[in-house]
């Protein structure tokens, strides 16, 4: 997994540039899709469901999570362009409360169909990226240990996990909601809500750990504005979230759709980050046979 820099408009955009261990290299600018508007914090009615306009109950899921402390997760992203697509899959579980996380990141085959490469141990916590089996020179033993506020698109795909927090702190900048209707999520009646999440907004109003890494993506996009769909359960938590990143690069457009599963809520998580003498402090090839990076 490699990250690569790109100039967008005001500047370098570190996106995902996952070149997948060979499989594909999406390099990208900027661009969402979508609108404004919205309203107030929703509230809770009889039977548990949540009220308010589809916007309020939307915004209120960070909240939500946090309250409930913490769960267990499976992610998707999905990368295409150019009529090639990649996926690349986690599990694992996370604390909302303190913001720590541990996802086993799978990649796919290589494009010559390959044995699969050895999974990625990603720690989410607020402000750093920790990677274990990064490959790229990196000794296996060694953590690779990236700060998500220097990301200029705060991590949101460049680890190919969106984090947990981010991707429910960028539902608070939720415009323009479409409430779908009910459906059933393994096994769990959920509301479907449609709408786009202002990136700028969602920033000031997130969390003061979080909002480091969502200020920074509201810079480093040239559009703010990123479509979603969220599934919520009765309680007002978040079951499921997929938001869509859309980039333009000189080549085919880069569409990148990243999903969220939530499950299991109230899971023990036990995360150690890694101390400062297992770091990897040398310098990250950028690929076979590529330049480095630091």
């Amino acid at each position: 997994m490699v990250v690569q820099q790109h100039r967008c408009g005001g500047g370098a955009l570190a996106v995902l540039a996952l070149t997948v261990a060979g499989v594909m290299t999406v390099g990208s600018g900027c661009s969402g899709a979508g609108g404004g508007g919205g309203d107030a914090a929703g509230e809770r009615v009889a039977g548990g469901a949540p009220a308010g306009s589809p916007a309020a109950v939307v915004r209120r899921a960070a909240e939500e999570l946090a309250d409930v402390g913490s769960a267990e997760a499976r992610t998707s992203m999905e990368t295409s362009a150019g009529g090639t697509r990649v996926t690349i899959r986690g599990k694992g579980a996370y604390d909302f409360r303190r913001q720590l996380g541990e996802i086993e990141v799978v990649l796919p085959k290589d494009a010559a169909g390959a044995e699969e490469h050895r999974p990625i141990t990603e720690l989410l916590a607020p402000g750093a990226l920790y990677m274990k089996n990064r490959g790229a020179g990196v000794p296996d033993d060694k953590w690779v240990r990236i700060d998500t506020t220097s990301l200029e698109d705060g991590n949101l795909v460049t680890g190919g996990v969106t984090d947990p927090t981010a991707a429910a702190e960028l539902l608070r900048g939720a415009a323009e909601v479409t409430y779908v209707g009910r459906t059933e999520l393994a096994g769990v009646e959920v509301r479907h809500y449609r709408g786009t999440a202002d990136l700028g907004r969602a920033a000031r109003e997130a969390s003061p750990s979080s909002r480091g890494a969502l200020t920074a993506a509201a810079k480093g996009f040239s559009t703010d504005t990123v479509p979603f769909d969220a599934y919520l359960d009765g309680d007002g938590l978040l079951r499921k979230v997929r938001h869509r990143f859309t980039f333009a690069t000189e080549g085919p457009a880069v569409a990148v759709v990243s999903t969220l599963l939530l499950y299991g809520f109230g899971t023990p998580v036990s995360v150690t980050l890694p101390p400062e003498a297992d770091i990897y402090t040398g310098r990250v090839q950028q690929g076979a046979g590529g330049p480095e990076a630091p």
